[in-house]
């Protein structure tokens, strides 16, 4: 069971050139090649929620959207949504709150491909160092309590350091991919945009996705890896 996972903070569909483009956003999705994308920012932030990204362009890709959403017109919970290649099943959908000061959450949805399923975690953390660790711990313990399914955690953690504040939550048996700054676009410092996969998962190929398009389309680069599951 191979995969690929992408992570892209959209920033609402605008880029650093101010115009909202969603055409522009999907068109950076389809040059990452990826299976299962998790997205941060893809609804606005006031009214009705509704998504960034319009329902046509969607139908019009190769992914579908992880059904998460507790608004009509939303299509993710918090702004994090997940994008799903359609020949796999997407067996079950959770929206997660997170503990928090300020509107924050995370998505989950289990993916199945033939017998075997994984579980693919979507979140925006806080700005908060500390908000920040108590929110992969309370991600790592709704991992616990829904069955023992490989999982992968992926999104904007707002986070600088490596190695170094809430990372250090995930203990020893979780697997950090940074490869490489990814914020800001047009000259990225920060390494904000990760993958966290548990032991089960044997990486491949990773990267931050450089190109024309996606320097201009937010104020992130997505960032993708490819995972390998093994048969146990």
């Amino acid at each position: 069971m191979k995969l690929r996972f992408a992570t892209y903070n959209i920033h609402k569909g605008v880029g650093t050139d101010r115009r909202r483009d969603p055409e522009r956003i999907m068109a950076v999705l389809r040059e990452t090649h990826a299976d299962i994308v998790a997205l941060q920012e893809c609804d606005r932030r006031l009214g009705a929620r509704a998504a960034v990204l319009p329902r046509a362009l969607i139908d019009d890709s190769p992914w579908r959207v992880a059904p998460v959403a507790r608004r009509a017109q939303s299509m993710g919970w918090h702004g994090n949504a997940i994008l799903v290649r359609r020949d796999l099943d997407i067996d079950e959908c959770h929206a997660l709150e997170l503990p928090t000061l300020e509107p924050r959450g995370a998505v989950c949805a289990v993916i199945g491909s033939g017998r075997r399923q994984i579980r693919v975690v979507g979140t925006h953390l806080d700005l908060s160092g500390l908000r920040r660790r108590d929110q992969v711990r309370s991600l790592l313990a709704f991992s616990a309590e829904h069955g023992d399914i490989p999982t992968v955690i992926m999104g904007d953690f707002n986070q600088w350091g490596q190695s170094t504040g809430a990372m250090r939550a995930f203990g020893d048996d979780w697997h950090h991919i940074l490869p490489g700054p990814s914020y800001p676009s047009r000259a990225p410092l920060a390494r904000l945009d990760r993958i966290v996969h548990c032991g089960r998962f044997r990486p491949g190929r990773a990267q931050v996705h450089h190109s024309a398009l996606a320097a201009v389309a937010s104020d992130h680069l997505p960032v993708w890896a490819d995972l390998d599951l093994p048969k146990s």
